[in-house]
């Protein structure tokens, strides 16, 4: 049988030491949260979102972000599925925009088609290369990175932006203050939150945060964590975007998984690792759900994050 006991071995932080720490025996602040979606590609990943969306929104998230495909190729697909959330939720929706295989008229064809879906937040991003292309190439009439795009959103004075930022640095990046300095640089150009890569310990955010902070970074950074709901994904995953996956991690799994009990330590682990953030001030979290709903919510009712709503007339 797994010994939960493992959450408390290798990877013991060194919160101890932080002047802003705030004691565990404090009553735990509820967080906000937001849940990021995929657009399905079929009729039957269609009622996967939707029952996604009718168990998370009573939750009352902050927003639904609705992601593009690799290479812009869900573009038509986000903007559906973010017009219906919003048209069904109520909620605030953020779409995914990137620069990639467009030309600026055409992203920006496909912002103002958000604002007229009632969809004014947009998550604006570089996005990863096109399929078969090893690393990003600029559309040849297209935004030539992130920076660009969200200066031209900004400026027209519609939307509320959000970025990317990288705890572990993002894999183009040349160092670790290379990668502040270019999310310093995203905020200079207009953008009003940035939302995080996953990662697996807090200290991996909290030094982030702090190195943000000591570089001049004021607006806020929302930690974005990724419920496991499949081990092996996860880890493949997270090895391609540059997370670096502790070793004790690898081995909780393990035993987790010859023991049938993934779910348990995964709900547990995600649990532990978002009661941390929130004891050193996090405010709001961001919950990368896959479109799988019962381990996200499961971990934000652990947090106290109760049913306040109810999501009605969805198709």
């Amino acid at each position: 049988m797994l010994k939960m006991k493992v959450m408390n071995l290798s990877h013991i932080s060194n919160r101890e030491t932080r002047g802003h720490r705030t004691p565990k025996d404090a009553a735990m602040t509820t967080p906000a949260v937001s849940f990021e979606v995929f657009p399905p590609r079929s009729v039957g990943a269609a009622f996967t979102l939707w029952d996604t969306a009718q168990t998370l929104a009573p939750l009352a998230p902050r927003f639904f972000s609705v992601t593009y495909g690799a290479g812009g190729s869900t573009r038509d697909l986000t903007h559906d599925a973010a017009h219906v959330l919003r048209r069904t939720s109520g909620l605030p929706v953020a779409a995914h925009l990137t620069c990639v295989g467009a030309s600026k008229d055409e992203t920006m064809a496909v912002a103002h088609g958000y604002a007229k879906a009632g969809v004014t937040d947009i998550v604006a991003l570089r996005g990863d290369p096109a399929a078969g292309d090893a690393q990003f190439t600029p559309h040849p009439d297209g935004f030539k990175d992130s920076c660009e795009l969200i200066t031209a959103i900004a400026e027209t004075g519609t939307f509320n932006i959000r970025v990317g930022a990288y705890p572990d640095p993002h894999p183009d990046a040349a160092s670790p203050q290379a990668n502040i300095d270019w999310l310093k640089r995203k905020f200079d150009a207009g953008a009003d939150e940035a939302i995080t890569q996953f990662f697996f310990e807090p200290d991996t955010f909290l030094r982030f945060r702090d190195a943000c902070a000591a570089a001049g970074i004021d607006k806020p950074i929302t930690p974005g964590i990724m419920p496991i709901v499949n081990w092996t994904s996860a880890r493949n995953f997270a090895q391609r975007c540059g997370a670096v996956v502790p070793d004790w991690l690898d081995q909780a799994f393990e035993a987790a998984l010859r023991d049938n009990r993934h779910d348990l330590l995964a709900t547990a682990l995600c649990t532990e690792l978002c009661s941390d953030l929130v004891d050193e001030g996090v405010e709001a979290l961001h919950f990368y759900t896959l479109n799988r709903a019962e381990l996200t919510r499961d971990v934000c009712r652990a947090l106290g994050v109760t049913p306040q709503a109810t999501l009605e007339d969805v198709a």
